[in-house]
């Protein structure tokens, strides 16, 4: 009974990753690619680099607005975006011969380095890694769903794989490869070993991705996690003043007044006349992702009319907050990112590992099967 039970949880755990191993794998690597997707940019793209040879303060995010208006004094400014200090800050803009572009400008020398009016490789591996580049016909995507129900397959993989190793803590003591015992024992001990120096990821991995499946549901429904920016009120509309007596410098003085800690990362301008400053950023919590700080500023009056902190937050903004940094590594910089980038390459290795292993066993039972088979008919054939 105990035989068949382990051959049970040997096929479940096989069932739970191999029929769609492929995809497995494919964002499993896409997303370990991702954890460097700001070090990839800097490495590819001279343009991306914020370089301080003078040690420079860095510019106020208003003055480089200013820049990109001057250069293109027909653009919309729609948001800044400012990424790791040795990135250039990002100035999204539209004007008539472009539908969507982003001014790369050195923050620290004031420099516009270039202009991208594509796909940025940091969007791009998130995209590919979060939703496969399915598009989003609605509040939803069939490939966010895809990718964020991996998180299904591999919790189910954890459990069943730690069921089949027996003694499997024996592992962080007594580590064992079997060098000279064929590659099936080779691929065995590998997938083995990887797996259980892993738990801690794919516990990790499993409750991010399980967050994100929920969050697709919620957003599907319409259910808002967190509240849209508020209005202004026409009745603080001035009737004489073209534009607002509260300007956009005004919003960040504001802001750092507030929270001197704060961390630009998005940082939106008005869309419209009733339009706020919307600010978003970090702060000191390392746990928390770069918009844990959110706040909107009216244009006309300068009141916060809304403001969000990690103290403020709901149970759900607070998952929503911490699932990027602990799916993504960011929350202890390089040597964190680096942990998960490693870990990311052993958990792609176990899918291959994983497949090679059932792929050897299955054409074992099928030619052994097949043996069977010519044997009952020879037997057969001499009666």
């Amino acid at each position: 009974m105990a035989k068949l039970s382990n051959r049970f949880w040997f096929q479940l755990h096989g069932w739970f990753s191999l029929p769609i191993w492929l995809i497995f794998c494919f964002v499993c690597l896409t997303g370990t690619i991702a954890v460097f997707s700001h070090e990839l940019t800097w490495l590819t793209n001279p343009a991306s680099r914020a370089a301080n040879p003078d040690n420079l303060p860095a510019k106020p995010a208003a003055e480089l607005v200013a820049t990109v208006q001057q250069a293109y004094p027909t653009a919309d400014v729609s948001m800044v975006m400012a990424f790791e200090p040795y990135l250039v800050n990002a100035v999204a803009f539209t004007d008539h011969d472009k539908p969507y572009a982003l001014a790369y400008i050195n923050q620290y020398t004031g420099d516009i380095q270039q202009i991208n009016e594509g796909i940025t490789f940091i969007g791009f591996m998130r995209s590919l890694h979060g939703w496969l580049l399915f598009p989003w016909p609605g509040s939803y995507s069939v490939g966010y769903y895809l990718v964020s129900a991996m998180a299904l397959v591999m919790l189910g993989a954890l459990v069943t794989g730690l069921i089949i190793y027996k003694n499997f803590w024996r592992s962080f003591t007594q580590p064992k490869v079997r060098l000279h015992q064929g590659k099936k024992t080779i691929l065995t001990d590998l997938h083995r070993l990887a797996g259980v120096w892993s738990i801690w990821f794919l516990i990790v991995m499993s409750a991010t991705g399980l967050w994100y499946l929920v969050q697709a549901v919620m957003w599907h429904a319409d259910i808002d996690i967190e509240p849209h920016a508020p209005l202004v009120s026409a009745e603080q509309l001035s009737a004489t003043t073209q534009m607002p007596p509260f300007s956009f410098a005004d919003a960040m003085q504001k802001t750092l007044q507030r929270y001197p800690d704060f961390r630009p990362s998005y940082l939106m301008l008005p869309e419209h006349n009733r339009g706020m400053y919307t600010l978003m950023g970090g702060g000191d919590h390392i746990f928390y992702d770069e918009q844990a700080y959110t706040l909107s500023i009216n244009p006309w009056t300068g009141d916060i009319a809304h403001e969000k902190t990690p103290a403020t937050m709901t149970a759900l903004q607070t998952v929503m907050h911490i699932a990027d940094p602990l799916h993504y590594g960011t929350i202890g910089g390089i040597w964190t990112k680096a942990i998960w980038f490693l870990f990311g390459l052993m958990l792609s290795g176990m899918s291959i590992t994983g497949f090679m292993i059932w792929g050897s066993r299955t054409v074992k039972a099928v030619r052994e099967s097949r043996k069977a088979a010519t044997l009952t008919e020879v037997n057969h054939g001499a009666q």
